[in-house]
């Protein structure tokens, strides 16, 4: 199990925060398995600072892009793109 702190910009945070959005959608850049926890923390693109609020969740399903010539449900997501589902962390 991995802790990623990653920025998150208020529009996508606050549903995180709030219960509705309970999936995330980033750059594979990190090896993000299931298991691992996102500790998000709020990021203002505008004013280009942290807002002080995080919350952390668990991956509980990963799907990886595989890009072109797959599957149709799996074509439309790029080969460096993941989504992750989330739940509260234990």
């Amino acid at each position: 199990m991995t802790i990623h702190k990653l920025k998150s910009w208020p529009d996508f945070f606050e549903p995180v925060l709030n219960g509705t959005k309970r999936f995330e959608l980033r750059i594979n850049d990190r090896n993000f398995n299931v298991g691992d926890v996102l500790h998000l923390m709020e990021y203002d693109d505008r004013k280009r600072v942290f807002t002080g609020r995080s919350v952390k969740k668990r991956v509980t399903y990963f799907m990886d892009g595989v890009g072109g010539g797959a599957i149709a449900p799996l074509a439309g997501l790029n080969m460096k793109y993941c989504i992750m589902s989330l739940e509260d962390e234990i």
